[in-house]
Order: C-alpha cells, then sequence, then structure tokens
C-alpha cells in the first residue's frame, strides 16, 4: 500500500464517524481550529517564511508571491473565516422535501456527507485551512494536495488542524495533507475510487483541464477566471473606472480578477485615459485592439486573439473597443471561462440582458468581480469556484460539499 493509499484508507474509515457527527461536535473542533490558528501565528508564519524565500530564489513572479504570503493580518482573516463556518447552520440531516404516495410510502430527502474529498490545489496556503474547515463542517473527511511552493506552510497549517479536531474528540486522519508535491501523486489521488468518492482541482487551466480529463474519480470541476468588465455607453465613467481598477488591481493573482475590459465605442475616447490613469498606478501593462492603440498610444501592445483567452493572473489587462452590448456579449461568450463577468451601466433594459444573456456563474452590474467568493457571499468560506452546470455552480460552500438519501418509510407496502 503506498503513502496516499494510506491516507485514502484512513480517510475512508472516519467517514461514519463524520457523518453521524453532531453539530456540536464539528462546531468544538472548528473554534479549536480558530484558537490554535491565533496561538501559533509565529510557527505558521515561519513556515511561511521558508516558502517565500524559496519562492524569491526561484523568481516566483511578484504577484504570485502576493498570493503565496502570510502575515498576521491575512492570518487573522483565515482564523475569521474558521469562525464564520463554525456560525453557519449544520449542512448535514435536512429533511429538504417530504411526501407521502397515494401507495401510502412516506419518502423524505436527507442531506448527507459526500465523503473523502481530495482537493488539489497550487500555490495559496488559506486553501488548505479553508477547503478543511469546509469539508468537517460538512461531515467529509479531506485529503488536501498543494503545490510545492506552499508545502512548508500547507503543513504546518494541517499540523495544527490535526491536534485541534484530536482535542476536539474527531478522528485526526479527517484532515491530512499529501506529502508527495510531484505530478505523480496527483495521478495517484485521480485513480483512488475505492476511498475518494469527489476530487476538487483548483489552480490554474493545466492543472483543471489535466484532472478533467483524466480522472477516474468523479470531479467538481472548478474554473479558469476569464473575467471581464464591459463599461456600456451609459455607464458612469468614474464608477466603471474604479471598478475596473478593483477587479484589475485589488489581488490580480486570483480567479475574480478581471482579465479583459470592453468598452463602448461611444465613451472609449473618453473612458480609457481614465483607465488608464488608474491602472498607471500598479504599472497594468495594456494589450490591446487597434483603436485602443490608436486613443492611448504606443503604450498599448497589440492584444493577440490568445491574450483575450488568457487568464493572466498579474498586472496585464486586454482591452477590446466594442459596438454596443451585442458584441460585448458575443465577445464574453466566445473567450470567457464562465466565471465572473460585469457591466457598469445606467441603463436598467441594457442590465437584465446583460445578466439574462450571459453565460457565467456570477455576473455583475456596477460592481467589481472580485466579490465572487465565498465570503463575500454570506457562505463563510469557499472551497473553490464552480463554472460547471451539475451539482455546483459559483463560489461552494457548504451545502455543495453535501449529497442527498432518499429515507422511504412503509407498511409492508410490495409494487404490482
Amino acid at each position: 500500500m503506498t503513502a496516499i493509499e494510506k491516507q485514502g484508507s484512513l480517510a475512508k474509515a472516519t467517514t461514519v464517524r463524520l457523518a453521524l457527527c453532531h453539530a456540536d461536535e464539528k462546531n468544538s473542533a472548528l473554534r479549536n481550529i480558530a484558537d490554535a490558528l491565533e496561538k501559533k501565528e509565529r510557527l505558521i508564519l515561519e513556515a511561511n517564511g521558508l516558502d517565500l524565500e524559496n519562492a524569491r530564489k526561484n523568481g516566483m513572479p511578484e504577484a504570485m508571491i502576493d498570493r503565496l504570503k502570510l502575515d498576521p493580518e491575512r492570518l487573522k482573516g483565515i482564523a475569521q473565516g474558521v469562525r464564520a463556518v463554525e456560525a453557519l447552520g449544520d449542512p448535514v440531516g435536512r429533511i429538504d422535501k417530504a411526501e407521502t404516495r397515494p401507495n401510502g410510502l412516506v419518502i423524505e430527502r436527507k442531506t448527507v456527507p459526500l465523503g473523502v474529498i481530495a482537493i488539489i490545489y497550487e500555490s495559496r496556503p488559506n486553501v488548505t485551512v479553508d477547503a478543511a474547515v469546509l469539508c468537517l463542517k460538512a461531515g467529509n473527511a479531506v485529503i488536501l494536495r498543494g503545490g510545492k511552493e506552499a508545502f512548508n506552510s500547507n503543513n504546518m497549517f494541517v499540523e495544527v488542524m490535526r491536534e485541534a479536531v484530536r482535542e476536539a474528540g474527531l478522528p485526526e486522519d479527517s484532515i491530512s495533507l499529501v506529502q508527495d508535491t510531484t505530478h505523480d501523486s496527483v495521478d495517484e489521488l485521480m485513480s483512488l475510487t475505492e476511498y475518494i468518492d469527489v476530487l476538487i482541482p483548483r489552480g490554474g487551466a493545466g492543472l483543471i483541464g489535466h484532472v478533467v480529463a483524466n480522472s477516474k474519480v468523479p470531479v467538481i470541476e472548478t474554473g479558469v477566471g476569464n473575467c471581464h468588465v464591459y463599461v456600456e455607453a451609459s455607464a458612469n465613467l468614474k464608477m466603471a473606472a474604479d471598478i475596473v481598477f478593483n477587479a484589475k488591481c485589488r489581488r490580480p493573482s486570483v480567479c475574480n480578477a478581471a482579465e479583459s475590459l470592453l468598452v463602448d465605442r461611444a465613451v472609449a475616447s473618453k473612458f480609457l485615459p481614465m483607465a488608464k490613469a488608474r491602472l498607471d498606478a500598479k504599472n497594468t501593462e495594456l494589450r490591446g485592439c487597434p483603436e485602443t492603440a490608436g486613443i492611448l498610444g504606443s503604450c498599448v501592445i497589440a492584444a493577440s486573439d490568445e491574450d483575450y483567452y488568457t487568464e493572466f493572473l498579474d498586472y496585464i489587462l486586454a482591452v477590446k473597443v466594442v459596438e454596443g452590448l451585442d458584441e460585448a456579449i458575443e465577445h464574453i461568450g466566445k473567450y470567457g471561462s464562465k466565471h465572473s463577468e460585469a457591466i457598469v451601466t445606467s441603463d436598467y433594459a441594457t442590465s437584465r440582458r446583460f445578466l439574462d444573456e450571459v453565460d457565467a456563474a456570477a455576473v455583475y452590474v456596477n460592481a467589481s468581480t472580485a466579490f465572487t467568493d465565498g465570503g463575500e457571499f454570506g457562505l463563510g468560506a469557499e472551497i473553490g469556484i464552480s463554472t460547471q452546470k451539475m451539482h455546483a455552480r459559483g463560489p461552494m460552500g457548504l451545502e455543495q460539499l453535501t449529497s442527498s438519501k432518499f429515507i422511504i418509510y412503509g407498511n409492508g407496502q410490495v409494487r404490482s
């Protein structure tokens, strides 16, 4: 038995205990985790410091280093996220449908955990905690496989959480971290149908595509975030500039960051200089169409078709001038990843068409795509942003980490 098979076996062995766990027990474990994260701040930040040192030695871009970095404020936010999950209702054991059939059978539909969830993700160590506590609250065991860039941080987080869970009387093997960060461990997890019930890949297009194409374990697909902001002709241009800057520059390395800006031709000559003035504060590179270059000059790099498909995860923005709503929707439909899309407009009818016709997990009117986040949506935290349409779509919180079981009560019925 390999090390990963052993982890799978140990995780599977915890699932009956977790499924029958009372909400108070799970909440006690979550409180322990939040307290431990605060008490062991120094150890966690020291481990993260090793990862940051290695990342800089290896030439990791600054935007990605920001994704990796922990500091006291971010760690405090992670602990607060754990407490927010604790405060949520227990998603397990709810009867969401009950019916008495004409033959006297009473049929109920009850929420149950998924079982063992494996999560493959890249350089953001906060995912380690978010994923573990959401899975625990929903009665699932979790096997975490993070990237090598954050290995020390992830290892420390899991060590802290396993101890906290054990002290609460729950099995520590409900949370585990794969120690092998090579591609071999990804391939092995994808084949462990005996132990793993669901696999969730979270990261770049290459990782997600590989898992979706090759996994034998059922996959919930989290999506690449090629997000757009469309500035329509009636938009408040100052508001639009604020939204574009926030959507692109707040944290460019995350999946809800805007990667493309579409501007209505009627306001392009006025708006694009305003947007550039804001984006210059972060030295944002603009890759634009010929009309964009004609307005802004030589600072604009000619955009290729591939640029409009690309999730840059950096201070780079693809720009295109469009002739109205129809062209904007068509462009988003062709190049978008069905993650998050935004329109800035003062016209109600236009906003309704955008909401109705754009196919994405989250669609915004007059707000930044940066809000596509489990915490911001009131889910406490998230395990990823699903861009598929089956079972879960958008930020995946507790409810998306459960399944259902039909419960049938009879009094001797047989079927003719």
